[in-house]
């Protein structure tokens, strides 16, 4: 019983992350952007508008002030962790050293469903948009090819959501560097094009659009924070870099709170404008920020803006995908998962067949699943990574008081508790059949651990 709570050694930990069998190519700028290009995307472009219209009205502001919220506090422990165990796996190598073998593996398990989850969603929702794109111009995908069965009539095959996914899936498996500077053109384009968006939009907006303000009331608002909780995913895409940063003590910290103050900045000022430009109850559409835009009549500002969220969609799908990856190597090359995982391509110097795996699978559940309920098991797993990564920085000051961060949580256990706390409370909150897709999720990944991953644990030796 007692080796599924068998911790891994720092040093071990440490020898990892002094490895150099990733290469130590990114900067605290590109960490940032790394993080704004996974939190900045569907959240913005698909999700603000469904949320508006049917949880919290324009109290929208206010749920993505709490999720902001609970994301800093987490961030915090992040920021912690990575500056003093620069190493990748991000809340799974961390748990590993505080936590035990069990918890670690499970916490993994979670973002692993995740991360794919994640991304065969928003590859959907790209899908979606480009289909709009080439409606405009007169040009239509045979109908047997425009989605997952089921979706709509005559769908059998998503093609444009498993293609972007492919060729997302070539540029990162190429390597770190040639990902974050194509990461970068398309973060900086996308920020131009929402701040675009806020400075026409401003012009249009009505005070009186926003009364009712919560006409959901507080639960709605509380729901709706959990709703897009998920957009947050990207602090965690960053701490998985941790083994690719040059000067990580530094850096990561820089990176991930960074990106949550620029994110958090323009979710709130993206949805004050939004709800004060038409009534919420109008918003329930797939575009709602060029819906907005057509509605006060500047359709060719719309146009801009659905290119845009194209464009922005991208750059989320390239670092969840190498967030994935980099979670599932961290796992092999502890013996928890098959070592095909872990293996580096010796000029990329990237898990090249770990990417190209990853990216056929995503590629399939995008194509030929209709997502549906699986979508909220996203939220349910940042929540939980967050709570568990929460936790697992008080277990760290407690037991190992030695490690060294150039960043520190202030406030200890206070704040972590805090933290954990709105993570449970936004997790209860969740529907009933999330709840139970997590669990049989976990229970799959208990038995999973216990026929293979104990067995092959590098501990074993």
């Amino acid at each position: 019983m007692s080796s599924l709570f068998r911790k891994k050694p720092l040093e071990t930990l440490s020898a990892q992350s002094k490895s150099k069998s990733l290469a130590r190519t990114l900067s605290a700028f590109d960490l940032t952007l790394l993080g704004i290009g996974c939190v900045i995307g569907t959240g913005i472009f698909v999700i603000t508008g469904t949320v508006a219209a049917t949880g919290a009205g324009p109290a929208l502001i206010i749920s993505f002030i709490l999720a902001g919220l609970a994301c800093a506090l987490a961030a915090f422990c992040y920021a912690e962790f990575s500056s003093s165990i620069p190493i990748s796996g991000s809340v799974y190598s961390y748990s590993y050293v505080t936590l035990g073998e069990l918890l670690a593996f499970l916490i993994g398990w979670d973002l692993m469903l995740e991360y794919v989850i994640a991304l065969s969603a928003v590859a959907t929702g790209w899908s979606s948009y480009f289909q709009s794109l080439l409606a405009g111009f007169n040009l239509h995908i045979p109908a047997a090819l425009t989605g997952a069965p089921g979706s709509t009539a005559g769908a059998v095959f998503n093609l444009p959501a498993a293609v972007i996914i492919l060729l997302i899936t070539a540029i990162v498996s190429r390597g770190v560097k040639e990902s974050t500077r194509f990461n970068n053109v398309i973060v900086l384009m996308k920020i131009a094009i929402i701040l675009l968006f806020i400075i026409v939009g401003i012009g249009y907006v009505k005070p009186d659009n926003w009364s009712p303000f919560m006409p959901f009331g507080m639960k709605g608002v509380i729901l709706s924070a959990a709703t897009v909780f998920f957009a947050y995913l990207g602090f965690d895409a960053v701490s998985n870099a941790s083994e690719e940063v040059k000067n990580p003590q530094k850096n990561m910290p820089v990176g991930i709170i960074s990106a949550l103050a620029v994110c958090t900045v323009l979710y709130i000022a993206v949805s004050l404008v939004l709800t004060g430009m038409m009534p919420y109850a109008k918003l329930n559409v797939g575009d709602p920020v060029s819906f907005a835009l057509k509605f006060v009549g500047q359709d060719a500002v719309a146009g801009i803006i659905s290119v845009g969220a194209i464009i922005g969609i991208t750059t989320v799908m390239l670092a969840l995908l190498y967030a994935q990856v980099r979670l599932t190597f961290a796992m092999s090359r502890d013996g928890l998962l098959p070592g095909l995982f872990a293996k580096v391509h010796p000029s990329f110097k990237t898990p090249f067949r770990n990417t190209w795996l990853t990216g056929i699978v995503a590629a399939g559940i995008a194509g030929f699943i209709n997502l549906g309920t699986l979508a909220h098991l996203v939220n349910m797993g940042t929540l939980a990574a967050f709570t568990v990564i929460s936790v697992a920085v008080i277990v760290l000051r407690k037991k190992h008081p030695e490690i060294k961060a150039s960043f520190r949580v202030p406030f200890v256990p206070v704040v972590p508790i805090i933290s954990a706390g709105i993570c449970l409370w936004f997790m209860y909150s969740l529907p009933g059949v999330t709840w139970l897709s997590f669990v049989i999720w976990i229970a799959v990944g208990t038995l999973v651990y216990f026929l293979y991953s104990r067995k092959h644990s590098l501990l074993n030796k």
